[in-house]
């Protein structure tokens, strides 16, 4: 008993890899998030502007940023990712000096990334099936919290953060070390599926562009 709050009291570290995941996925994502925001200010500014990222009827920031599933709280949701982005940023760069945090620290920082894994699996949902427009700084946002959000929930598995039976132990240290694979998995359902729903734009397109 005396073991286990020190080391409750110590607090749980994590490793290098962890952490240049969270500053390096962090990152690209608040660089979608802030190149969202940018294209949305010169929007506000000129509602008739064509923006970079339009590359045509269903490849448009311009389409999506103008939805209400864009501005889901009143506000752009990119002002959420410049904002969220930050805080894996930081616990990264915390844990390449050696920070140490206790439980409920992770815990609770891992209740915050998956609601923002879910965030980003319903505008997905939204931009296939709703929308039907695809937007390139979004999907750059989506690039950056996917990545987080495997990697962390494999480290909290392993390390007992989330409870899991005593029996699995070997298998999620399996899948930590194996983190980039989940990643890569859970990138080709969401590849697969973008390729399947506009499959039939996808040939016009290729086509125009002299590629096929």
């Amino acid at each position: 008993m005396t073991e286990q709050k020190t080391t409750e009291k110590a607090g749980i570290g994590a490793p290098i890899s962890l952490a240049l995941v969270l500053i390096i996925f962090g990152i690209i994502g608040w660089i979608g998030a802030f190149s969202l925001t940018l294209e949305r200010i010169h929007v506000a500014s000129d509602p008739g502007a064509v923006l970079g990222c339009d590359l045509n009827v269903f490849i448009s920031c311009k389409t999506v940023m103008l939805t209400a599933q864009a501005k889901l709280f009143g506000f752009p949701n990119s002002l959420i990712g410049l904002s969220a982005f930050m805080a894996p940023i930081i616990v990264g760069f915390a844990i390449l000096a050696k920070a140490q945090f206790a439980k409920w620290f992770w815990q609770l920082f891992l209740v915050g990334n998956l609601l923002g894994f879910l965030f980003v699996l319903w505008l997905f949902s939204q931009s296939l099936l709703v929308i039907n427009v695809l937007c390139p700084y979004c999907m750059v946002a989506w690039t950056g919290m996917i990545p987080i959000f495997v990697t962390l929930f494999l480290f909290s598995a392993r390390e007992d953060i989330i409870p899991m039976p005593i029996r699995t132990t070997a298998f999620w240290d399996g899948a930590y070390a194996k983190a980039w694979l989940w990643t890569i998995a859970v990138f080709l359902i969401i590849i697969l599926a973008i390729t399947v729903r506009f499959w039939s734009r996808w040939i016009p397109m290729f086509s125009q562009l002299g590629w096929i």
